[in-house]
């Protein structure tokens, strides 16, 4: 089921967290953040909205990391349910991809309900004080991607937030698969 989170509450602040990597490594907010902004991303492995752009995800997370912005992607799903968005599938993406900012898995699903994400892909751009400053789309792709030079609408913003601590005031929330939430 697709579906499109709330749009930017500009301000709000950041939740720090410490997660594994899928080696176990600890990464927490401190040791990702950069010194103009930080981008932390939800996504998961199955979702057909992530995989259709996936690599523009990753083309726009190094560019970000090369002017300073910190970059983390978070997995959140309840992988009994889903079994392949886990660790060891979390490892494999990330290589297959070429992920050059951690992937970090969320057993306990409370940073992604700390965040308020709900759907994959879902991001999160905040200024270098850690206020929340865009809260939408990658760009117009969809279920499908969008035509090869549609307009970057997340690398732009925080491109603005890199250079003015502010975000667009027009942002697109973005659409994705839910989070796979654990039963309660």
């Amino acid at each position: 089921m697709a579906v499109t989170p709330p749009v930017c509450d500009f301000g709000t602040p950041w939740h720090d967290f410490s997660l594994p990597d899928p080696d176990g490594r600890m990464h927490s907010l401190d040791g990702i953040k950069g010194p103009k902004g930080t981008l932390i991303m939800f996504i998961c492995n199955h979702c057909p909205y992530v995989q259709s752009v996936i690599d523009r995800i990753v083309r726009d997370a190094k560019a970000l990391q090369d002017i300073g912005i910190g970059v983390v992607a978070i997995s959140a799903n309840d992988i009994a349910e889903y079994p392949q968005d886990g660790p060891a599938q979390m490892k494999v993406e990330a290589e297959k991809h070429g992920f050059t900012f951690p992937y970090l898995y969320d057993e306990t699903q409370e940073v992604a309900r700390a965040y308020g994400a709900e759907c994959t892909p879902d991001f999160f751009g905040y200024n270098a004080d850690g206020e929340l400053q865009y809260r939408g789309r990658l760009d117009a792709s969809r279920r499908d991607a969008a035509p090869a030079d549609a307009r970057r609408e997340l690398f732009e913003a925080m491109v603005q937030i890199a250079e003015t601590g502010k975000g667009p005031e027009e942002q697109i929330p973005s659409m994705g698969c839910s989070i796979k939430w654990k039963a309660a």
